[in-house]
């Protein structure tokens, strides 16, 4: 019998730019359904979500492919309610394919899984004494990405470009990084492939970690038989 996995976006599901990739490290054993906290709404209903200056900003992809930026806040209700359904069709575990940073609110009679706990544990070690360098969707997101590694007491230095625009983007971004001579980057969205991780491995020669394999690496072992 297949595992499930239960994946929440933050954005409209289905995600098909991001589950196959993860399936292919997970296998055939591991069923993946989905939710996303935009699922139902219409891009008008969306903008009423914009971030205020305040606002912890999330980027995240609709299901015309467009990418859109809002506020935490407004999603985190819907959240909860992605969780539950999830639970309902019988997910074995939640994992929040979201790199952010979210709040402690979230109830669940399984175990939830969020990237950025992962990420915070394994980083720091692999970096040490070195630099760390962060490439993250939008320019918006620099403050509060740099805030929230700091958290971790390693050098960090944040660039963005974003996986949802141009490729122009991301290679700034790389080439930036690779003039700050930093030792080791992390591609902090989930709406980074494995091409794009490729294309900054070969600008910047420095090792990359990208988060939906690492993510994947890690559910697989929890649900492994």
């Amino acid at each position: 019998m297949k595992r499930k996995l239960g994946a929440i976006t933050i954005g409209q599901s289905p995600r098909d730019d991001v589950i196959p990739e993860m399936s292919q490290i997970l296998g055939e054993d591991i069923e993946i359904i989905e939710a996303g906290a935009l699922d139902g709404l219409t891009k008008e209903e969306i903008s009423r979500f914009a971030p205020d200056e305040d606002d912890y900003i999330l980027v995240s992809k609709l299901n015309d492919g467009t990418s859109v930026k809002f506020a935490e806040k407004h999603i985190l209700p819907r959240l909860q309610n992605c969780i539950e359904k999830l639970e309902e069709e019988g997910a074995e575990l939640i994992l929040f394919i979201c790199t952010g940073a979210f709040p402690d609110i979230f109830k669940s009679n399984k175990l939830i899984v969020y990237p950025q706990q992962i990420f915070h544990g394994l980083v720091p070690e692999l970096v040490g004494k070195g630099k760390l360098g962060i490439i993250t969707p939008d320019r918006d997101q620099i403050g509060q990405s740099k805030s929230k590694w700091a958290e971790t007491g390693i050098k960090v230095e944040v660039v963005a470009g974003s996986p949802y625009g141009n490729e122009e983007e991301l290679i700034d971004a790389a080439m930036a990084l690779k003039e700050m001579d930093v030792d080791l980057i992390v591609m902090d969205c989930i709406g980074y492939d494995m091409a794009m991780k490729k294309k900054v491995v070969e600008i910047t020669t420095k090792p990359v970690v990208l988060a939906r394999t690492i993510v994947a690496r890690v559910v697989g072992e929890i649900l492994e038989v």
